[in-house]
Formats: C-alpha cells, sequence, structure tokens
C-alpha cells in the first residue's frame, strides 16, 4: 500500500512520526529515504515520542556513532548510515539483532541497505517541497499503513 502525506511544518512531521511510533510493533523497520533537510530526524524525533522515549532524552542523528539506542514502550534503535559505503559495512555491525529484535528501528539514509531490509518494512521517502512544507511518501504493509493514514487523517496525535 502507498500514501501520500504532505506536510506543511516540522510539527506536522513530529505529529505523522508519533503516529507511526504509536501504531508500531516490535520488530518494525521504517526505512527514511530523502536528501539532506528533508526531516528525517524530525521525524525520528516523533516516532521516538509515539514510542513513549522520555523527553529527557534528546532525539539526534547518530551521524558519527551510527546508532542510538533509547528506552520507550518498545526501544528504538535509530540508525544514520550516511557515512557508511554499504551495506556490508552494517553487516559487520550486527544489524540482525536490531532488525529481528523486540524494538523498533529507524534508518536514515536507507537506500544506501536495500538489500538488508526485512519484508515489511514500511519505507517514508521524504521530498523538500518549500522551506517547511515535505511530502511524505508510505510505503508497506497495507494494515499499518491504512492505521497511520486513518490516525492522520482524524487528527491524531
Amino acid at each position: 500500500m502507498r500514501i501520500v502525506i504532505a506536510s506543511k511544518s516540522s510539527e506536522e512531521t513530529l505529529r505523522i512520526g508519533r503516529i507511526i511510533g504509536e501504531t508500531a510493533s516490535p520488530g518494525e523497520v521504517i526505512a527514511l529515504v530523502g536528501e539532506l533537510g528533508t526531516g528525517k530526524t524530525c521525524l525520528t524525533q516523533g516516532i521516538a515520542r509515539g514510542l513513549a522515549v522520555p523527553e529527557a532524552y534528546p532525539i539526534t542523528s547518530p551521524t558519527f556513532t551510527l546508532i542510538n539506542e533509547y528506552p520507550g514502550r518498545l526501544p528504538l534503535y535509530h540508525f544514520d548510515i550516511y557515512r557508511l559505503e554499504g551495506a556490508s559495512d552494517l553487516e559487520d555491525m550486527g544489524y540482525e539483532d536490531y532488525f529481528y529484535g523486540e524494538g523498533v528501528t529507524v534508518i536514515e539514509w536507507a537506500e544506501r541497505v536495500l538489500p538488508l531490509l526485512p519484508a515489511g518494512t514500511l519505507f517514508v521517502d521524504l521530498v523538500y517541497q518549500g522551506e517547511h512544507e515535505r511530502e511524505l511518501t508510505l510505503v508497506g504493509n497495507e494494515e499499518l499503513i491504512g492505521k497511520i493514514n486513518n490516525l492522520w487523517k482524524e487528527g491524531g496525535c
């Protein structure tokens, strides 16, 4: 299934993220794709809040550490693989423990490791539309995307 959501502000991008986090299940992998500045980290911040990661934890892009882990309703594993050469670098990190564990994995720059992503991955493509506007295209599991779409339309979060 595929839906497109127009975000007119960073607050709306955070809200979309919260909805995704609230609907996420253990073992969920969320692949974020988009150019620099399209809101991947902002969306991840919303996902974290939807997973009930406490506000005391600032959600930042783990560009130099490659992965940040946060406690919440489900653990959040936040990967930023911008600096990796490709899928083989991620294999060396033992990614399977995260992708197939009990938490939720969010991967920024996921297009660099497409062959490693499990079936059922939720893809979110973020496209710059203006200073504050973004277009988010969600592709993946029909049931999950249906829930996200319904909550978005109902004004959830």
